[in-house]
């Protein structure tokens, strides 16, 4: 009896705090205290009080006589994850839905580990070996993985927050779903499977969009009341920078449009202003409901339009963290676009879309697309790859030459060197190259609109960066920014 309950037994957990508490008297008492960042690395810890301590960052690593500690109410009292703290050795064992919030785990080798549904918020994993971990469900609000090694982890629905840390993450790939006898599927990213991420890649395309305002439709969705309420909501408001990056249809009659937003922006008083409007539009006549849509410019009735075929076929992506892996995402729906609502993407299979003026690409195969107003741009099927590729470097000299602040300079020049390698490939990556000539137009327009400089520099650059656009899969030439 005494050996089990030493070992964790649950049947015996009465007898062994109790035997605890009588050794524990006299001992060291650090009952209800704050530990956090505290090292008790290699420290004798028998009979010691750690009752309701707050174990934030604390280090264990062969510490001593741990199982003879009061640990009540702490993630010490479990056997499993006491040892783990204390050797750092996790590889195989299952941890799956226990708590572990605030576990410093720093260097541990967690190969293959299980995680599903467990609470790692504000634990420590830098450098540790998560190759292999299923992190499926997982809380990582806060979780430190700098230098961590990621490769072939599970990620399903993990809970990422803008507080999760990927500084300097080793990872080659990753899957997105953990295999099931009825689908041996796991999605792997990036999905050819000769390709792998490069240093610092991951965590580019896992940064999720986080600063969002969540509009959550739940009866009757009016395709036309969202796209004037969306509309009139980012007008009134430019400070917020809105910008549409999901649209997730939830049961028969239920959508969720998702917005990102400036960091300072008030999302409460946004959503609150949004239905106000949406709500009103919708008890108009349908005369009235014309008028409006006929006063205001045509990019109301393409977002209509783009509502209207989330509805049809539903997107799936379980939450905002995942909106970028939906490039290949078959029958997905994904909207990005720039203040004022401006509609940029549909990408999925067989989705059908009516673009207008600086509304641009529709990536899958079997879309329709309809295509208004678009002018002065290059189809570029003459170009080849060896031409972009010299036209990417045309740019990158073109900006080192410019007299831009050097903060600028620098990003967007990382972006278009990165742009040109994931063109240079024997099988070009068109949808990274696409995601970094973004990043440069949207930088060298925002530029142009502060900088004397800038101006100049947007108003060489564009012409070349619509060319690549093209080629790279941007209907007309003209994914970017409404070029």
């Amino acid at each position: 009896m005494s050996y089990q309950a030493i070992e964790g037994n649950k049947k015996y957990n009465f007898i062994r705090n109790t035997a605890v508490a009588i050794a524990s008297k006299g001992s060291t008492n650090f009952h209800k205290a704050d530990l956090t960042n505290t090292s008790f690395r290699k420290a004798q810890l028998r009979n010691a009080d750690l009752r309701n301590a707050t174990l934030i960052n604390t280090d264990f690593y062969q510490s001593q006589m741990l199982d003879y500690a009061q640990l009540e109410k702490t993630y010490l009292q479990n056997a499993q994850v006491r040892d783990l703290l204390v050797t750092k050795q996790g590889q195989d064992i299952t941890f799956d839905r226990q708590d572990l919030r605030g576990v410093k785990l720093k260097d541990a080798n967690l190969e293959y580990a299980s995680f599903i549904g467990a609470d790692l918020s504000h634990a420590n994993l830098q450098d540790a070996n998560l190759s292999g971990a299923k992190l499926v469900q997982t809380q990582l609000d806060g979780t430190d993985f700098t230098g961590a090694t990621l490769t072939g982890a599970f990620i399903k629905d993990w809970n990422i927050t803008t507080d999760t840390k990927f500084d300097e993450v080793r990872c080659k790939y990753v899957y997105m779903r953990l295999p099931t006898p009825d689908n041996l599927n796991q999605h792997r990213k990036p999905d050819n499977h000769q390709e792998v991420f490069a240093l610092g890649e991951f965590e580019d395309f896992i940064k999720p969009i986080f600063d969002t305002l969540d509009l959550y439709h739940n009866q009757g969705v009016d395709p036309r009341a969202i796209a004037i309420s969306f509309k009139q909501l980012a007008e009134n408001n430019p400070e917020a920078d809105l910008r549409i990056v999901g649209m997730e249809v939830r049961g028969e009659d239920k959508l969720l449009l998702r917005a990102k937003t400036a960091i300072t922006a008030d999302k409460s008083q946004l959503n609150a202003e949004y239905f106000a409007t949406y709500n009103q539009l919708k008890a108009l006549a349908e005369q009235e409901v014309k008028a409006l849509i006929a006063e205001k410019d045509g990019r109301i009735a393409d977002l209509q339009n783009m509502v209207v075929t989330a509805l049809q076929r539903p997107s799936f992506y379980s939450n905002v963290e995942q909106v970028g892996f939906m490039t290949n995402n078959p029958g997905g729906f994904s909207v990005g676009g720039s203040v004022g609502g401006n509609v940029n993407n549909v990408q999925g299979d067989n989705n059908r879309a009516v673009q207008g003026d600086n509304n641009q690409a529709v990536l899958g195969d079997g879309n329709q697309v309809t295509q208004h107003n678009q002018t002065g741009a290059d189809t570029g099927e003459s170009l080849t790859k060896e031409d972009v590729v010299k036209l990417l470097a045309e740019l990158e000299n073109l900006i080192q030459r410019a007299e831009l602040p050097t903060d600028i300079k620098q990003e967007v020049v990382e972006d278009l060197s990165a742009a040109k390698k994931a063109t240079d490939k024997e099988e070009p990556n068109k949808q990274r190259a696409l995601d970094r000539l973004t990043g440069v137009a949207e930088t060298l327009e925002k530029t142009s609109k502060s900088v004397e400089a800038g101006q100049k520099i947007w108003t060489t650059a564009k012409p070349i960066i619509i060319k690549i656009a093209s080629w790279l899969g941007a209907v007309a030439g003209s994914h970017l920014l409404g070029l």
